[in-house]
């Protein structure tokens, strides 16, 4: 295992590069600690896929060096990096027994057959195979031949990454959070540096102890998922990040103040002044936001009682803010004022945190 550096990584898929929309990659410095568990969290054509295959050698990136502790990998085929990965439909042999489908990774690189057969049952005992390790996976459900994927990148131990590229996406959904949980519990049993994509924040933040968050080709922030929902450092990770997502206000400074429909709002930290005709926003989570004697007068548009809370969406002249109010907590019938938890509230200036 190793720890992975992306050192000044940029990738475009246009040979004559004339302008930043170009990049697919926008340029990134990356470190993924050896042992982790990280989820590669973006929309689809954020850049995930092409960052995996630079990181698996399926690309060699336009600039920047991929290293493998201090070992520069860049130019090395996949087959020199001593990785596993495991894609979004399952790839099985289907004629073969699910046993030779989890052996077959260590019969190519001549292990001993004691040694063979002591490996795959310890993995069949972890993803819950045991007993269906002498059938032909022609015969198991979408769900366990996925198991066999994930039990092939399992099963090898001289890996530096397991890679798991949209694994559950043709699992049926009942099915996901059961092999999400068996994914984390593994993680923690074999150690092995794990990196999940997917575009589904539940499965992200579930799994992960750090996610990397990539909008439009740049890595916007890495963290940890409480980091993520407490201080987005961008607000696409706000917006992204929590459901609903983060309230985003246009706003404007007075005398150094924050000023949002005329009213001073205070925020969590003491920033430094952005640049003149920066765009800002006031960003505040619905879990952040109170109902109040005084306060930001706002109409009531609609209830949606969604169990334990309801989310509850106000207005005041065209702007939308959304509460995320517990049960038990009273909710005016048209009218309310609204308060901002201030430690939880945010400056932007052209959709990145002031600090």
């Amino acid at each position: 295992m190793a720890n992975i550096t992306l050192n000044k990584i940029r990738h475009s898929y246009t040979a004559d590069i004339e302008k930043s929309g170009d990049w697919a990659l926008k340029e990134m410095d990356v470190v993924w600690q050896d042992g982790g568990a990280y989820a590669l969290l973006g929309p689809s054509g954020c850049g995930k896929t092409t960052l995996l295959n630079i990181i698996s050698g399926l690309l060699v990136p336009t600039e920047g060096r991929v290293l493998f502790d201090d070992r520069d990998v860049t130019d090395l085929p996949s087959d020199q990096r001593q990785i596993a990965q495991v894609f979004q439909f399952p790839v099985v042999y289907d004629t073969m027994t699910v046993f030779d489908n989890l052996a077959f990774p260590l019969r190519n690189r001549g292990m001993a057959p004691d040694m063979i057969t002591a490996r795959v049952h310890e993995i069949a005992q972890m993803l819950d195979l045991e007993e269906v390790l002498n059938n032909r996976a022609s015969g198991l459900t979408a769900d366990g031949k996925q198991k066999i994927s994930l039990g092939r990148g399992l099963v090898r131990s001289d890996v530096n990454v397991i890679m798991f590229d949209e694994p559950l996406t043709v699992i049926d959904p009942h099915l996901k959070w059961l092999l999400r949980s068996k994914l984390k519990e593994l993680h923690q049993q074999v150690k092995a540096t794990m990196i999940y994509v997917t575009h589904d924040q539940t499965e992200a933040l579930t799994f992960a102890d750090k996610v990397v968050v990539m909008h439009d080709g740049v890595v916007v922030q890495i963290g940890t998922p409480v980091e993520l929902f407490e201080k987005p450092n961008h607000t696409f990770v706000g917006h992204f990040i929590g459901s609903p997502g983060m309230n985003l206000l246009p706003c404007e400074l007075h005398n150094g103040e924050p000023r949002f429909e005329g009213h001073t709002i205070g925020v969590s930290a003491p920033f430094k002044m952005p640049q003149p005709n920066a765009q800002l926003q006031i960003g505040i989570r619905p879990e952040f936001v109170r109902f109040a004697e005084q306060g930001l007068p706002v109409d009531i548009v609609k209830v949606d009682d969604v169990g334990r809370y309801r989310i509850v969406e106000t207005r005041i002249n065209n702007q939308t803010i959304k509460i995320v109010s517990p049960e038990g907590i009273s909710i005016p019938a048209d009218k309310a004022h609204i308060r901002f938890e201030q430690e939880s509230t945010h400056l932007y200036a052209d959709h990145w945190i002031l600090t």
